[in-house]
């Protein structure tokens, strides 16, 4: 399964989110380019540990074995409008997509150096970083191949 770790996935990633432009239309949902650029590095941020979340309730019961479906198979793993916690909320104004893809962006370079070894996730509970490392390429791939890229 293709993981942020691997430095090609990662090239390949960056390839993908230079290629959003201005003009990028979502075929679902309804965040523009520049929020849907703005929610993924939020939440790259999070993932990385920069701020917490605190766990759901419903997580606490059934979040590792959600985490073992998203994660079992080569299949995209996200669904399309999938419920989102209010920290990755992003509507209104952000800046210009090409801030928003450069934040992002210089997160996604982030993972080359991150330390933890695992991660508590505010739905899926204990991650190692093997399985962060592949939610974070099915969160990024879900929003590309959501703006046709």
């Amino acid at each position: 399964m293709p993981t942020i770790f691997d430095k090609k996935v990662k090239e390949a990633i960056i390839a993908r989110i230079r290629s959003l432009n201005p003009n990028s239309q979502p075929l679902w949902g309804k965040m523009t380019v520049a929020q849907m650029a703005r929610h993924c590095a939020l939440c790259e941020a999070y993932y990385q540990g920069k701020f917490d979340l605190k766990r759901s309730i419903l997580g606490r019961v059934i979040g590792k074995l959600a985490l073992k479906g998203l994660l079992k198979d080569e299949q995209p793993g996200l669904r399309k409008n999938s419920p989102t916690p209010a920290a990755f909320l992003v509507d209104g104004n952000v800046g210009s997509l090409e801030e928003e893809k450069e934040k992002w962006i210089a997160l996604i370079m982030q993972y080359d150096n991150l330390p933890v070894d695992h991660f508590v996730h505010w739905f899926f509970g204990k991650m190692t970083r093997e399985e962060i490392g592949q939610f974070v390429y099915r969160h990024t791939d879900h929003h590309l191949r959501q703006f046709s890229a």
